[in-house]
């Protein structure tokens, strides 16, 4: 039972990571690609965890780490590149 509602989630998180996908190639504005990266990031981090449940083990959790890690750390770059035109002063 435990396998079909994974199966439910990673078909709900892979449609989700399609519709951020497209809000990255037709948003309006740069602050909206922003918003549509970030939470494709967060989708990537629930498939990675939902992966790790399915084959019971932990280094997908290192992984997970990982990519938040690597996501905040490019969403702040990308917010300071709008904000100031350069990310390293």
């Amino acid at each position: 039972m435990i396998e079909y509602a994974l199966y439910f989630a990673f078909a709900c998180f892979g449609l989700g990571l399609l519709f951020c996908l497209y809000r990255v190639v037709v948003a309006p504005g740069v602050s909206d690609r922003v918003l549509a990266l970030d939470t494709m990031t967060i989708n990537m981090i629930a498939l990675v965890a939902l992966f790790g449940i399915l084959y019971d083990t932990t280094m997908y959790f290192e992984i997970m780490l990982l990519f938040a890690m690597v996501g905040f750390v490019s969403t702040v770059a990308y917010a300071k590149f709008i904000l100031r035109g350069d990310v390293i002063e």
